[in-house]
């Protein structure tokens, strides 16, 4: 599994509306550097009263190809929505459990636990959702 599967696999299952960072960790834990300045920036941002505003890139028109994906809109501006790191600890045939970590949460827990990495004992301890996607049709 790549992150870009569970990417489909979550637009398929994931019934909250927010702003969600997706993270795949197929090992016992998951750096916290995983997730870039710019994206915590950005969840936070969208979480708080500051806002986001993102504007969504244009498409290259390439010559010849008849296939290809139109952009809902040209841009949007969030503020005071939910905000998530959402990471799937995976294990193939055995694991696909799913943790919705508030932004917040995912700061206090990478600031104070004295790790370089969250381990799914933590992510289980303060995620508010966690879903396990092996059950879900």
């Amino acid at each position: 599994m790549k992150e870009k599967d569970f990417q489909v696999e979550f637009g398929k299952h994931n019934k909250m509306f927010g702003v969600f960072e997706l993270k795949l960790c197929k090992g016992k834990s998951l750096p916290f550097d995983c997730l870039a300045d710019h994206q915590e920036k950005a969840l936070l941002d969208a979480y708080s009263t500051t806002g986001l505003y993102h504007k969504i890139t244009d498409q290259p028109f390439l010559k010849g190809m008849t296939f290809q994906r139109k952009k809902p809109f040209d841009c949007f501006n969030l503020r005071d929505v939910p905000a998530f790191v959402v990471v799937m600890w995976w294990i193939a045939r055995e694991k696909k459990m799913v943790y919705y970590i508030p932004i917040g949460d995912w700061i206090t827990v990478r600031d104070n636990c004295g790790r370089k990495s969250l381990t799914e004992d933590m992510a289980a301890k303060i995620a508010p959702i966690a879903f396990d996607y092996r059950g879900i049709k």
